[in-house]
């Protein structure tokens, strides 16, 4: 039974990384959903969630819900965005109508990887690349939403790739959203902790579940002057 999806594009795939939503539609297809795309979506509400501002993250949590509330499946390729429609809920503790709309929305939107291997039971989706790639944990996918195995299971089936694990373990990128603003020297010690060592494990590319980690790793890596090439988890799957 061919599964339909509703793509969910997030901010930094609309605005600075569209070839990832591209990306993301195609190895959904692969998969074989039928993937739907509607232009009133706009932020998860994540920012102003972040910054305290409660309210404002509220009205667009209402958006998003009207939006994507008739979707059988709302497949995001983020952690972190998945991770905050997931908070909705809790955004609502005295409308019950709204909790339970957040909540039944909440159910059923994934981050690409686990949607894959949990809900698909997919994982080899006829992906080639000959490169050595190491992998990030961004933190939302790891911490909050448990994701580990589910893209090790994915890049496992690639064909020519070889996963590499970075020898600074499941650390930060440093990035958080308004938190490499607020405090970007905090955020450049922590990237520069985690990309320690990359140079000398030969790796070819970097890749995360998140664009927001990678925008901010790959500024760094061409700041200093680095070959690593730094690619989407969707990206890599959606390679011959």
């Amino acid at each position: 039974m061919t599964r339909r999806v509703a793509l969910f594009a997030t901010c930094l795939g609309d605005q600075l990384w569209p070839e990832v939503v591209h990306a993301t539609a195609a190895v959904l297809e692969r998969a074989g959903c039928a993937v739907t795309f509607d232009p009133a979506q706009t932020c998860c509400g994540q920012p102003a969630f972040n910054s305290g501002f409660q309210s404002e993250a509220r009205k667009v949590a209402r958006h998003f819900v009207e939006v994507f509330e008739r979707a059988d499946a709302i497949v995001a390729p983020s952690g972190s965005c998945t991770a905050m429609v997931h908070r909705y809920p809790q955004l609502f503790p005295d409308e019950p109508e709204w909790k339970a709309r957040a909540e039944a929305v909440a159910h059923k939107t994934f981050e690409l990887s686990a949607f894959l291997v949990r809900e698909l039971r997919v994982t080899e989706l006829g992906a080639s690349m000959r490169a050595r790639v190491a992998w990030h944990d961004a933190c939302h996918g790891l911490r909050e939403l448990g994701l580990h195995a589910e893209p090790r299971a994915l890049l496992a089936k690639v064909k020519g790739l070889e996963l590499v694990e970075l020898q600074t373990g499941e650390t930060c990128c440093g990035f958080g959203g308004t938190f490499a603003v607020k405090f970007p020297e905090l955020s450049t010690a922590m990237l520069e902790h985690r990309l320690r060592g990359v140079d000398g494990q030969r790796v070819d590319v970097l890749s995360a579940v998140d664009s927001s980690c990678l925008m901010q790793i790959r500024g760094r890596l061409q700041r200093l002057g680095s070959s690593v090439r730094v690619l989407h988890l969707a990206e890599i799957l959606a390679s011959r």
